[in-house]
């Protein structure tokens, strides 16, 4: 049985009902690491793993929620909830809460939701579920929200009630997401891009450290304010400035003294991978995976030394790659200090490769390496058909 067929024959079992079901893809970002909440370029495309919501409106205003990946039920009225003490419930009751403030008429529901995207992993499960649970709703209670809005509000859910700082790349992508593409997205203007992601003879494969990372409260909001910090000193001397995004490296450099080196050093890799994703937009117009592969080393090398946001079990599997020919790039994905590594690797190497770096990493530490081949997909939907 499907993931989807799971879902959606648990709520039939529960409720006696055929339920609309919807799918919000998990996402990987190929270029452009933590640049999202800079106003910078990023590179990413939704995979297939997603979360899935059976859902159906109610003729009372009870919501009832179920976890079928946790076997856990929870249940409030939507007139009058309160922030949840368990940790999942509070992306639902985040967009609860966005759409309330929005003034959308609402009334109860029963979901059922699960997924196959592996927690922890770097994949935006929670930005999966937040756009799922979003544009169902949108559908079941005809809300009239576009694709932009139900990112937009998803993100907001995130930041406001979850209290993850993020920036709208994982939430884009889930939504927007398109077979076999990747989204070249402009952060700040929201304007975007489909590139073809063809490079033939080419896989994706994903490989988790299982070091669990939570974003909320981590070293990823001190990122964002080192950044921010960069920006405010950089703007005494260039008013014009309001990200990163508007800095040149030169300036970075010139100024290299006065930032620190804490600073300065977060602000070197923010304006190199910025730069980079639009080198590597060209380079797959170029269908040249070997020189894409170079450029996500340099993304890596740039988080491990520069951002400081890996850890010694990503750095270990990237060093691992570099002396394989049959492995174009791999780096890091994600908010860091744990999670997946992305790499690029001729398709025919895939099963040797996956042999030989689950062994050495089990000799290294002593725990198992899950490994996902992932392909780019479609973004959120309704499922018609199963």
């Amino acid at each position: 049985m499907t993931t989807p067929q799971r879902i959606f024959q648990k709520f039939k079992n529960i409720y006696g009902q055929k339920p609309r079901l919807f799918r919000s893809p998990g996402r990987i970002n190929l270029i452009g690491e933590h640049t999202d909440y800079n106003e910078g370029y990023v590179l990413p495309a939704g995979i297939d793993k997603a979360v899935y919501f059976a859902l159906l409106p109610r003729s009372d205003d009870r919501v009832e929620l179920h976890a079928a990946d946790l076997n856990e039920f929870y249940s409030f009225s939507i007139q009058n909830f309160s922030r949840p003490k368990d940790e999942w419930p509070l992306y639902q009751a985040g967009i609860l809460d966005q759409l309330l403030k929005l003034g959308k008429k609402i009334g109860g529901f029963q979901a059922v939701f699960g997924g196959d995207i592996p927690p922890g992993a770097g994949m935006s499960s929670s930005a999966a579920l937040e756009c799922c649970l979003l544009f169902g709703l949108n559908e079941i209670f005809s809300l009239n929200l576009d694709r932009l809005e139900i990112a937009k509000l998803a993100q907001k859910a995130e930041n406001e009630y979850v209290g993850v700082n993020c920036g709208i790349m994982d939430q884009f992508a889930s939504v927007f997401s398109k077979k076999d593409s990747v989204i070249q997205l402009d952060c700040r203007s929201l304007e975007y891009q489909y590139y073809p992601f063809e490079l033939e003879g080419y896989s994706l494969l994903l490989c988790d450290t299982t070091v669990k990372h939570s974003l909320a409260g981590t070293e990823y909001n001190t990122r964002r304010k080192e950044c921010e910090l960069g920006v405010e000193t950089l703007r005494r001397y260039y008013p014009e400035i309001s990200s990163l995004r508007d800095v040149l490296p030169d300036q970075v450099e010139l100024h290299r003294d006065e930032l620190g080196d804490t600073i300065y050093r977060r602000c070197r890799y923010i304006v190199n991978e910025i730069a980079r994703v639009s080198e590597a937009c060209e380079l797959l117009l170029q269908n040249n995976p070997v020189e894409f592969g170079k450029k996500m080393y340099e993304t890596h090398q740039g988080l491990q030394y520069d951002y400081e946001v890996s850890c010694k079990e990503l750095d270990f599997l990237v060093e691992y790659t570099k002396s394989i020919p049959q492995v174009a790039g791999a780096r890091m994905m994600g908010g860091g200090f744990g999670g997946c590594t992305l790499n690029l690797i001729s398709t025919s190497y895939l099963e040797e490769f996956e042999e030989k770096i689950k062994k050495v990493y089990l000799e290294k530490f002593e725990k198992e390496l899950p490994c996902y081949r992932v392909e780019i997909s479609d973004g959120t939907k309704e499922i018609v058909q199963l």
